[in-house]
């Protein structure tokens, strides 16, 4: 599984949602790609989603992929990787 978080710099609440995703992550194997909106090739982005940042999407930006914005939703974000079949990984508590 993959997540996508569009984010920008000087943001805490991006850093708090990067923050408490990434152990949530590792621990079930999810990749992170941290995006951001305000970098110049962005700019799409930027226009269709900067009011939200943070956000977080299962997968691909897309409205039927968001999980959760400025603060993160971690029953969904649990329910997504369990949906997606991936288990927790033992060795990481």
């Amino acid at each position: 599984m993959r997540f996508t978080l569009l984010s920008r710099a000087y943001c805490h609440l991006c850093d708090e949602m990067l923050t408490a995703l990434t152990p949530m992550a590792a621990a079930h194997r999810a990749a992170i790609d941290v995006i951001d909106v305000d970098d110049a090739g962005n700019a799409g982005l930027a226009s269709a989603w900067g009011d939200r940042v943070p956000i977080l999407f299962a997968g691909d930006p897309d409205p039927a992929n968001e999980l959760c914005h400025y603060r993160i939703d971690r029953r969904r974000v649990e329910a997504a990787m369990a949906s997606a079949g991936f288990a927790r990984n033992p060795e990481i508590r």
